[in-house]
């Protein structure tokens, strides 16, 4: 049996509770908290009952919060210090939906258990692939006989070899052609870093309403890259496998100094609503400082997260010509997060928090450890003067430079994007996305450069192994709002 398509994120589920008030001990939701498991749920029964699956097929595609109104939340958050129980802004939900294959974009009160609104996608661009999808699209391969015809042709195993899903891209066309992707296949046999062994010049082409393959080309022969020297598994390196360096602990012997409140996080003189969306990933939001002066807090950012991650491929080539991703749009940076390593992604001292998405049916689905939050001690120093005008007195003053980080990881396909919000004390927001992972690579005739005459759109990087040239624009988006919204 062929192995089946990659499928990034893991859906058992831990909690630290260290630091973390106890759900019960929370006086009330907050508008901006991402949708509980019980709200998924209702969501998708409303959805069900609206359009009866006995005579529609619904896939849902996202289900979200749909933001509230920015200046009835900030009134209300300013009639809330003063009324505590004034009425918050409605809480609704935002779908996108698959019903009868049309797409629907909706919005769902979860108050009153209705739909607000109903509106029929008809422009181009589509919502995001599931997995289910994804993995179905991928697994049509193998029951395709000019598919087949070509591994046996390349002296390929079927059980090694392993498929996913591309987005096609847009490119001037001035009609829907359908939801379709294409399926390209790597090969393991002695390594599990697929993308080092591409099935070069087999193009397979997806019908995602029909679930059907549309389009199959396999246009050239081309040699599949050796797998000898590509598994990254430390357990696999041979010795010796970089310097030995001793080990670092972080030990706060009296606990952090960040208090986690349901989705609020208070750290030094910061104040920030921390959420999670299945596209974005991590959303931080009314982040403020106290100044000691005024004896008050002052926002600073309303609303803040990556908008968007765009990857384009600069290969013509007919198998790869079409590779523009959209990793938020498209595949979702939320809801490729990934289960975060103690030790390993986070620093000891690390606080664990989890999230739900909607699987494609609009349950509910646990993400374990998506997020992790620790205070950041470098060894740098925020700031210092040493006074030697004043003899016979030395006088030195250090302020050691803290921080507080929330990180997420994203893996979508072979690179994993590492998204971390650094708040500091000097009243700073510091937002990195580190790319790490694996290379993009297409397999080549050529073992040595000197043979090239042509243009490759890459690098030749090793026998028959080309890394192609690409692009990474990360966009994000941040209300900044600095003292007031004007």
């Amino acid at each position: 049996m062929a192995h089946s398509s990659k499928i990034f994120c893991c859906f058992s589920f831990l909690f630290s509770t260290l630091s973390i008030i106890p759900l019960s001990h929370q006086l009330e939701q907050h508008p901006l908290d991402s949708l509980t498991p019980n709200e998924f749920i209702r969501v998708q029964a409303i959805v069900n009952q609206s359009h009866p699956t006995t005579t529609n097929d619904i896939t849902f595609q996202y289900i979200g919060l749909n933001e509230p109104d920015k200046q009835a939340l900030i009134s209300w958050l300013q009639n809330h210090r003063t009324t505590p129980i004034t009425a918050p802004p409605p809480r609704q939900a935002f779908v996108i939906a698959r019903i009868n294959h049309q797409t629907h974009e909706l919005v769902v009160d979860l108050l009153y258990d209705n739909i607000v609104s109903d509106h029929i996608h008809h422009g181009f661009g589509y919502p995001l692939l599931t997995f289910e999808e994804q993995n179905g699209a991928s697994q049509l391969v193998f029951n395709h006989a000019p598919f087949l015809a070509a591994l046996n042709k390349r002296g390929l195993k079927v059980a090694e070899v392993i498929c996913e899903t591309f987005a096609i891209g847009w490119f001037g066309e001035t009609k829907q052609n359908g939801r379709v992707v294409k399926v390209m296949c790597y090969y393991l046999d002695g390594t599990v870093n697929l993308y080092m062994r591409p099935i070069e010049a087999i193009t397979v082409t997806v019908d995602l309403e029909a679930m059907k393959i549309t389009h199959f080309r396999d246009r050239l022969v081309v040699p599949v890259p050796k797998a000898a020297g590509t598994d990254y598994r430390e357990s696999e390196q041979k010795e010796p496998f970089g310097p030995e360096l001793k080990g670092i602990t972080v030990v706060q012997p009296d606990g952090p100094s960040f208090i986690i409140d349901g989705s609020r996080v208070r750290w030094a003189n910061w104040d920030f609503h921390l959420s999670f969306d299945a596209r974005v990933g991590p959303i931080v939001s009314l982040a403020s400082i106290y100044d000691t002066e005024k004896q008050e807090f002052r926002r600073v950012m309303y609303r803040g997260f990556v908008s968007e991650l765009f990857v384009p491929y600069m290969d013509l080539t007919e198998e790869w010509y079409y590779r523009t991703f959209f990793d938020a749009g498209e595949y979702g940076y939320g809801l490729c997060a990934v289960p975060l390593e103690p030790l390993r992604d986070c620093p000891a001292n690390a606080v664990y928090m989890g999230a739900y998405v909607a699987a494609q049916n609009g349950m509910p689905i646990e993400m374990p450890n998506v997020f992790c939050i620790f205070e950041r001690n470098a060894g740098d120093v925020m700031w210092r003067h040493t006074e030697t005008m004043i003899p016979p007195d030395l006088i030195t003053e250090v302020r050691p430079d803290m921080s507080l980080v929330v990180r997420m990881v994203s893996t979508v396909g072979n690179y994993d994007y590492i998204n971390d919000w650094e708040f500091k004390q000097i009243g700073s927001i510091k937002v990195t996305v580190g790319l790490t992972g694996l290379l993009e690579v297409r397999g080549s005739k050529y073992t040595h450069k000197d043979q090239i005459d042509e243009e490759v759109y890459g690098t030749l990087l090793a026998e028959n192994t080309l890394g192609a040239y690409h692009d990474h624009f990360i966009t994000y988006h941040l209300d900044l709002d600095v003292d007031g919204c004007e």
